[in-house]
């Protein structure tokens, strides 16, 4: 049982397993069900965010209007051969934002680690998918590495806007896909948390402020820039960059931060982008329509 990225990592190198095996044998000790039972739902996540990737790319439209379309955009620009960043990691964008935008419309997604920070994780690893061509067990365990990460964020900070702000959502889900991408990528337990560490240091202090109370905007552009962060992190631990803050300092500090955020910044539409001049017409707008 671990409880710290720390920990997490002196596992996986005593046991010389990947990251990924240590929260498998940890879900079968914990829930007492099979290897093959833990990898089979997991295997179903995997189908859920693959259809819901697919669904995005093909265009679909929230209720609201507020979001809808931009996945399509993205991909149109990188076949364009215009675009000035790398084709991978603006495909990882789109794919995130191809998720997200499902949820918006009330599709099925897999929150990971919740819904309205859904698209990081699968767009990542099905970005990436093209470049590292893994095999289907190869993005389960993509999965599990995520999740490893994820359960110590949840153990010892908050994976909930409401809580935490939006660094405990899309930072958490951003610095969760990094660590994924760099093990899936050939990268050691350590470089992972590296990864990890990176990542949510540019995540810190990000506010939970949806528009209308819906999670739509800024929620599905988040996305979009949490996978570009996961991917930049993970490109630098791989290289041998080291974060200065030990992982687990710096989720504590996300947690301190997100306690001494204003209530009008965690998740209750009374501040930030929800209560600008825009925000608040787009709040008219939509509850005078379905009035």
């Amino acid at each position: 049982m671990f409880r710290s990225v720390k920990e997490l990592v002196e596992l996986a190198e005593s046991n010389q397993v990947k990251i990924a095996e240590v929260m498998i044998r940890q879900e079968v000790e914990v829930t007492g069900l099979t290897r093959e039972e833990i990898i089979k739902k997991m295997d179903q996540n995997l189908t859920v965010m693959e259809q819901a990737v697919e669904r995005g790319l093909r265009g679909v439209t929230s209720f609201s209007g507020l979001t809808g379309g931009d996945a399509v955009l993205l991909q149109n620009y990188i076949k364009s051969g215009k675009a000035l960043s790398g084709t991978v990691l603006l495909d990882a964008v789109s794919k995130a934002v191809a998720t997200n935008e499902v949820n918006a419309a009330m599709g099925m997604i897999c929150a990971t680690p919740t819904a309205g920070s859904a698209g990081v994780v699968p767009g990542t690893l099905f970005a990436v998918k093209e470049k590292l061509q893994p095999n289907r067990y190869e993005m389960i365990e993509f999965l599990f590495t995520a999740a490893a990460f994820g359960f110590v964020v949840a153990n010892n900070a908050s994976i909930s806007g409401a809580a935490g702000g939006c660094q405990a959502e899309v930072g958490s889900a951003s610095g969760m896909a990094a660590a994924a991408i760099v093990e899936l990528a050939g990268g050691t337990p350590a470089q992972a948390a590296e990864a990890m560490a990176i990542t949510l240091k540019n995540m810190l202090g990000l506010v939970c402020d949806p528009v209308a109370g819906l999670v739509e905007v800024p929620c599905v552009k988040r996305n979009a820039l949490g996978a570009s962060n996961a991917m930049t992190a993970a490109d630098m631990a791989l290289a041998g960059i080291k974060s200065k803050i030990p992982c687990d300092e710096i989720i504590n500090a996300m947690y301190l931060i997100g306690q001494s955020m204003p209530s009008a910044l965690r998740e209750t539409a009374e501040g930030g982008l929800a209560a600008t001049p825009t925000g608040r017409r787009l709040e008219r707008e939509i509850f005078h329509r379905q009035n």
